[in-house]
């Protein structure tokens, strides 16, 4: 059975170079993906993602994987930069691919519902089978000639039935006249209130001034929530000073950005499209050991704080463009180093 699956269908050329470059390099080191994972500081579940070419490796696991099996991370690094091209070549395609998914699934939804339901030239809803009464007989209209076999009804005391039609026809027009008038009545009564509660000229001054001035400020609206993929529980400003993992914004959705050694220990400006937001991130490092990410005058800081543990990660910040942030490693040894894009 081969150690490896196939490579998905359609995979770009240089991407598919670049997954297999991987795969010979575990290869060369005899290794396993747990081992690598171990070694490299990135997880198992994003190597297997990274190996079988579901998602970009980012260039410090490209670089970590080459200095664990021995390689130069030069050449590694040439390979990632023109497999990095190629994955942003394709990312709009598949930002397509899912809002056309979204789309479908969203038509799918609103179709459960059915169609509207059928109204009267009145507004009222319209019966299935046709105007029944109460008893649900079909009601026949006084002096007029009901359905086959049922015999016209003949108002009390034997009068004409004929004029029973311009009755109704009454009944429709002064229907319509109430309706009319209800209608103006609203609309002068609004007049009203907005005459009585706008300020006079009087109110120029003093407390009037200051009722204008707290009509004129905008009034604050609860946000409409983004168009997320599902599991993405922010965008933007939402996710300053939330966990990534936690909002959903890490796994598929995440890359590397920029890079930078301090010491042993591996910085990296971690960004997500989706989510709108940068955070860092440093692996192989040490307890005590301290990751900032820096956008404009805000600031977020994680530490690696458990025995044993080599990763830690900063809260997220909102950005436009993962240029915006600076990550930052102050270690217990003493270097300090930042990673810039």
């Amino acid at each position: 059975m081969p150690r490896w699956k196939a490579l998905p269908d359609g995979l770009d050329p240089q991407l598919r170079e670049f997954n297999e470059q991987l795969r010979r390099l575990v290869d060369r080191g005899g290794l396993s993906v747990a081992t690598v994972a171990e070694r490299t500081g990135y997880s198992r579940p994003s190597w297997e993602r990274y190996l079988n070419g579901r998602l970009l490796a980012p260039k410090g696991a490209a670089v970590a994987l080459a200095e664990v099996v021995g390689v130069d991370p030069a050449h590694v690094t040439t390979m990632w930069e023109l497999a990095e091209r190629a994955w942003s070549r394709s990312q709009p395609r598949h930002d397509v691919t899912m809002e056309a998914a979204r789309i479908s699934k969203a038509r799918a939804a609103l179709g459960e519902f059915g169609p509207p339901p059928r109204t009267t030239a009145t507004g009222e809803p319209a019966p299935r089978n046709g105007p029944s009464s109460p008893t649900g007989r079909a009601a026949v209209a006084p002096g007029v000639a009901g359905p086959a076999g049922v015999a016209p009804t003949v108002p009390p005391g034997g009068g004409p039935g004929p004029a029973a039609p311009e009755s109704a026809g009454a009944g429709r027009r002064g229907r319509r006249t109430t309706m009319f008038l209800a209608g103006l009545v609203g609309v002068l009564v609004l007049i009203a209130v907005v005459f009585t509660l706008a300020p006079g000229d009087n109110d120029k001054h003093g407390d009037g001034a200051r009722g204008g001035a707290s009509a004129a400020s905008p009034t604050a609206t609860a946000a409409a929530p983004a168009d997320l993929p599902a599991g993405v529980k922010c965008s933007g400003a939402d996710c300053t000073g939330r966990d990534a993992e936690a909002m959903g914004c890490s796994g598929d959705l995440v890359t590397t950005t920029a890079t930078a050694t301090v010491g042993t220990v591996l910085v990296e400006v971690r960004y997500s499209r989706t989510c709108g937001a940068a955070w860092g991130r440093v692996t192989r490092a040490a307890p005590g050991d301290e990751v900032t990410v820096t956008v404009g005058k805000h600031r977020e800081t994680g530490t690696v704080d458990t025995a044993g543990d080599s990763i830690a990660y900063t809260p997220m910040l909102a950005v436009s463009n993962p240029s915006q942030a600076t990550v930052c490693a102050t270690l217990t040894s003493g270097p300090k180093g930042c990673a810039v894009r």
